[in-house]
């Protein structure tokens, strides 16, 4: 950090309101600069963050001679609250939210959000801008004024700004004396059949209350409860619960690190990235997510010819050709921005596993309604089929490398872990030949595991079999059961890690050249996997010191992103991550005190 600084002063110091079906990021000052609409791969209504210098693709308010900005979350829930003070005292409070609420036995969640704008001290005078795109980066020049909105198109795109604030002003963005609570709604191009401000209100609290509600449900430990509720929101909102499936990231094309090209799209479901979710949330008791997300794998199964993709839209039939977007110049002008993921097209043997992973709860967790069954468990097999098959085939990686193909040693883990899981799932469901069946396979999996991925000159367990390159994904190992963690090879493995791969308390994925050249920015997970390992091992003070220390580059909103620049603690890469969030909630609920333990023994 430079200066004593907090990381949040360098970027990415945003909120995220949502609800399951949208979402959009809010900047501190009010500015909403991300918004896909209808979901969360669409083409963005809100473009900024990532329009470079260009001022388009946003909706604000503009107070004028503006003097101190205060924003913050409404406690437990997805709602953010922003106070605009001016220079003579005037102020104002903007409310953002999605709508989401329970309603007639199902949820509401409109692709919607809602903005209201209240005076709360002086006469504060203000402008509303509104400034829509569509086909990724192009102003939406078109617009009609209605009764009380304003329709705005342009190609494909239909938006409307549903309002009770003066249209003529919106439309000009001129500045206006405001005196009574103003409301926006951003939706669908289509009449609004209530009463604004009764509506816009009502559907405030019962958001509120909902969020609320879910927390409450939330099964957390002691320590860190604030940390892990508002990674537990995050996770919740990169759901999108119509099929089930969880989005790696809201954003795209935020790059790793300052001009290192590694700007990719992470608006879609990473079938691994899901599996970290749902154990994260299942660890609270927050059980919903996994059950649709086995849903969405079901659907994705029964229908693949022969091999499974690492990563699929959230409507899983949906293209994801990658392409440039020539009209947005990217975060911070550092282009280029890309719609669509090749890594759709890649080998990546280690989704085998996540899949069974993601589903064993299904058989074992006794507070689930509908429990797995024989036909489940047949539909896993055939995934264990395929991770047995491959498990010794090179692949692409966790880390999805472009130009090279290995045998990596996380995919193996994780075919093993796979065929480790089916054993035991047959076993319950009394399938003893079957668990036989499965215990081999994970038995031959596993002696060529261990013999093949240890480097005897380097003393550790390496990224591939035959490489002298460290990963950090070898720090799983334990996590998965391949070895236990206090196994001298493990101990010798993470003793290297922390030499070649720790840096000033931040942890590298890999130190090695890959397509793009040398990699300069940690991952954050990584640390993560180090603390657990350092847990794990008996370094439990270590432990706690790292993590603690961790907590401080969440944003103002308690956010992390994908990456961290090392010399200056500022957040890059996409934006919420959720292998970020999840790591932060298992490790806090890993490393915590009970609550028997803070108040029975002191």
């Amino acid at each position: 950090m430079i200066n004593g600084a907090k990381p949040s002063d360098y970027g990415l110091d945003l909120a995220v309101i949502g609800n399951g079906r949208t979402a959009a990021l809010v900047e501190p000052g009010s500015r909403l600069v991300w918004w896909c609409f209808p979901r969360f791969d669409s083409d963005p209504v809100f473009s900024r963050l990532l329009a470079g210098d260009e001022d388009k693709g946003f909706s604000d308010v503009v107070l004028e001679n503006l003097s101190d900005v205060k924003s913050s979350y409404v406690r437990n829930t997805a709602i953010v609250e922003t106070v605009l003070t001016d220079s003579k005292g005037g102020a104002v409070r903007i409310t953002d939210f999605a709508p989401r609420f329970q309603n007639l036995d199902r949820i509401y969640r409109p692709p919607q959000l809602i903005r209201i704008i209240e005076p709360i001290a002086g006469s504060p005078r203000i402008a509303i801008r509104f400034r829509p795109t569509h086909d990724h980066g192009i102003p939406i020049a078109n617009h009609t004024l209605g009764s009380n909105h304003i329709r705005y198109w342009g190609g494909a795109a239909q938006i409307r700004l549903t309002t009770d604030a003066p249209l003529s002003y919106i439309e000009r963005e001129a500045s206006f004396v405001l005196t009574r609570p103003v409301h926006l709604i951003f939706g669908a191009d289509e009449p609004f059949p209530s009463a604004l401000e009764a509506t816009c209100r009502d559907f405030r609290d019962r958001t509120q209350s909902y969020w609320r509600e879910w927390v409450r449900r939330l099964n957390l430990s002691y320590d860190w409860q604030e940390a892990m509720i508002r990674a537990a929101i995050s996770l919740k909102l990169s759901n999108f619960e119509e099929t089930g499936g969880i989005v790696a990231a809201l954003t795209t094309s935020i790059p790793e690190s300052p001009g290192s090209r590694r700007n990719w799209d992470y608006r879609y479901c990473w079938l691994r990235d899901a599996y970290f979710v749902v154990k994260a949330l299942n660890r609270i008791g927050a059980t919903q997510t996994m059950e649709d997300f086995i849903l969405f794998i079901i659907n994705i199964a029964s229908g693949e010819p022969d091999t499974l993709r690492p990563v699929y839209s959230v409507v899983p039939t949906d293209s994801m050709d990658e392409r440039d977007a020539p009209h947005l110049k990217g975060y911070r002008g550092d282009g280029p921005v890309r719609i669509g993921n090749a890594a759709a097209d890649q080998t990546q043997h280690d989704t085998y596993g996540s899949i069974i992973l993601a589903t064993m709860p299904m058989f074992f967790d006794r507070r689930l309604p509908t429990p797995g069954d024989e036909t489940l468990f047949r539909l896993l097999e055939t995934m264990g089929e395929k991770a047995k098959r491959l498990a010794l085939e090179p692949d692409a990686g966790i880390w999805e490398y472009r130009g090279r193909s290995r045998v990596h040693t996380h995919s193996v883990a994780m075919c093993w872990a796979g065929c480790n899981r089916l054993a035991a799932i047959a076993q319950t469901l009394g399938f003893l030949d079957r668990a036989a069946y499965w215990n081999d396979a994970a038995d031959r999996i596993h002696t060529t595991l261990l013999e093949k991925s240890w480097n005897e000159s380097r003393q550790a367990y390496t990224a591939a079999f035959g490489s002298d390159e460290l990963d950090a994904s070898i720090l799983l190992l334990p996590e998965l059961g391949v070895i236990e963690a206090n196994d001298p090879r493990f101990i010798s493995t993470v003793a290297a890690i922390e030499r070649e791969l720790l840096r000033d308390k931040h942890v590298m994925r890999y130190a090695s050249p890959d397509d793009f050249g040398m990699p300069e920015s940690a991952f954050l997970i990584c640390r993560f996997w180090l603390i657990d390992a350092w847990w794990a091992s008996g370094r439990k003070q270590e432990a706690r010191d790292l993590f603690v220390d961790a907590l401080q580059y969440r944003n103002r909103y308690g956010l992390l992103s994908e990456d961290i620049q090392i010399h200056t603690g500022a957040l890059w890469g996409n934006f919420p991550q959720t292998y970020s969030m999840a790591g932060l909630i298992l490790t806090a609920m890993r490393l915590s005190r009970s609550w028997e333990d803070r108040y029975w023994r002191g």
